[in-house]
């Protein structure tokens, strides 16, 4: 995450994140870097579908799709960096080997990730699937899929 921060600070690029079942494990793994407050605005962490709506995912999506979806996780990625202004927005939606009774549908073991470009209006989008039955270590997962996509982008 160094090496993706000082990108970003070198490109004056910004970041915001939306994680629901990473918890803010992103969000984290971004301000643990010296220099992180000049390009990271905003980290939300939204566990239910009740705030995911209030900060902006359209409830017709979640609905449509399902909250476990690349769908949704596009959803999230556009409306962070629209709230935030920030030119990438990470959404990040799933389940780490966990059942949800709120929400039964989608796999036990996916989790969607999606970082939206605003400048270039285009997603970069991936689906991991977790191994582990440590909660920690499927967010190191979803994290190192991250760090490839933000490398891949910048």
């Amino acid at each position: 995450m160094n090496e993706i921060v000082n990108k970003l600070i070198q490109l004056n690029k910004s970041i915001s994140t939306m994680e629901s079942c990473t918890g803010g494990y992103i969000a984290n793994a971004i301000t643990n870097v010296p220099g992180a407050s000049d390009i990271f605005m905003f980290g939300a962490v939204t566990y239910s579908n009740e705030y995911k709506i209030r900060m902006g995912v359209s409830s017709s999506v979640i609905g449509k799709y399902s909250v476990y979806s690349i769908e949704v996780a596009k959803d999230m990625s556009k409306t962070i960096s629209n709230y935030t202004n920030s030119d990438y927005g990470i959404g990040v939606t799933g389940k780490l080997n966990r059942v949800d009774k709120n929400n039964n549908s989608g796999k036990d073991n996916v989790v969607y990730v999606s970082i939206y470009d605003r400048i270039n209006n285009k997603y970069y989008n991936d689906i991991v699937t977790v191994l582990y039955d440590d909660r920690c270590k499927n967010k190191e997962m979803v994290l190192n899929r991250v760090i490839n996509l933000l490398e891949e982008i910048l």
